[in-house]
């Protein structure tokens, strides 16, 4: 069998069995057992899922991370795990690297980093602290793009990842019968006001940025109780790391004096943040020599900006020392990261093993 048919068995695989964060046990099962037919060194862990694997000898480690866990959605009426971000996609181009590097020469060690729970925004530092990355130098990842991005047969150095953060809020108000509205406090009316404040941010039209509501929660069954008590939930987003935290300021005190303005409480909580791209010029300038050695000057694409994001730059937040980039690869996606019904050209998986063994081994006659 070659390793373009394996790579698609060992996607046919994981896309059928499909697991959600932290709890990737049989991925991490089955990651194991086939870096064991591969006669490849590796180990788990014993209170986390995941899988870290080595080749070649040296002082020096490169590394490249692929990210295991599925999203929990509404698939045809169902909830259930569903890996429509390309995870599954991501498992199958590193293992296929690896397998593609065992018929190389290579200049260093170079690890494997299967890391769980990218889609909860902690995975990567479950990683990190258990020395995953200890002692590398540089460090690549690989994702499938939409072809809103770049086409299929087109590959990039480098995808800027914007920065993200959830902020969850509940108002406490006082319950008031619908014919008299004196007697309480709305929770919807400062819920509403929030809306209407985060139009009125604005930072530099340079600056990629955004806040929007995602979630309300509030009232029952009854239509004539003024509700005293409501949830809501933010998405925010920006393309800088700076620009984010100054949003997320803006965002805490124009909040706290609506809750003035209005006589409530308003408790806030932010949850899953995860940082913009760190790129290294000299990471993605390897990525590059791999790309087009491996598939042609004329699939090169450049860098790619977008505003999703994506725990691998939590290794460079951590250890600014790394050298890091993440691989984009056209696989004409659609309709979307994240639609539970995504699809893309298989084609571009062998296009992102060969890819990423080139840049991999190039990284590792690196002095």
């Amino acid at each position: 069998m070659s390793i373009k048919q394996q790579i698609g068995e060992w996607f046919a695989h994981f896309h059928a069995n499909p697991e959600i964060s932290w709890k990737e046990v049989e991925t991490t099962k089955k990651i194991s057992e086939i870096l064991t037919e591969m006669n490849v060194q590796h180990h788990t862990f014993d209170d986390v899922t995941g899988v870290v694997a080595e080749i070649g000898t040296g002082e020096r480690i490169i590394a490249v991370r692929a990210d295991i866990d599925a999203l929990w959605q509404e698939v045809d009426g169902v909830f259930r795990a569903n890996h429509s971000c390309g995870h599954d996609a991501n498992m199958s181009m590193v293992l296929g690297a690896l397998a593609y590097l065992q018929e190389q020469q290579i200049g260093s060690r170079i690890r494997f980093i299967f890391q769980p729970a990218e889609e909860k925004g902690n995975g990567a530092m479950s990683m990190i602290e258990r020395g995953a990355v200890d002692g590398v130098s540089h460090l690549f990842g690989v994702h499938l793009r939409p072809q809103e991005e770049i086409p299929f047969g087109k590959v990039s150095p480098a995808i800027h990842h914007g920065a993200a953060i959830f902020l969850e809020g509940k108002v406490k108000g006082i319950d008031a019968h619908g014919a008299r509205p004196q007697q309480g406090k709305n929770a919807l009316d400062p819920i509403f006001a929030i809306a209407q404040f985060l139009k009125t941010i604005h930072f530099s039209p340079y600056e990629a940025y955004s806040a929007k509501m995602t979630k309300v929660q509030a009232g029952g069954e009854s239509l004539n109780i003024i509700p005293g008590a409501a949830l809501f939930a933010l998405d925010v987003r920006a393309q800088s790391n700076i620009v984010l935290n100054e949003l997320k300021e803006r965002i805490e005190t124009g909040i706290y004096s609506i809750a003035q303005l209005y006589s409530v409480d308003i408790e806030l909580n932010w949850s899953d943040y995860t940082p913009a791209a760190e790129v290294s010029e000299e990471a993605a300038s390897i990525a590059k020599e791999g790309i087009i050695e491996a598939v042609g000057e004329e699939a090169f694409a450049p860098a790619i900006i977008t505003s999703g994001s994506d725990d691998f730059h939590f290794y460079t937040i951590h250890r600014p020392e790394l050298k890091a980039a993440m691989i984009g690869v056209g696989a004409d996606l659609g309709p979307g990261l994240h639609h539970p019904n995504m699809t893309f050209n298989e084609n571009a998986l062998d296009v992102g093993a060969r890819v990423l063994a080139a840049t991999l081994a190039k990284a590792s006659f690196i002095k």
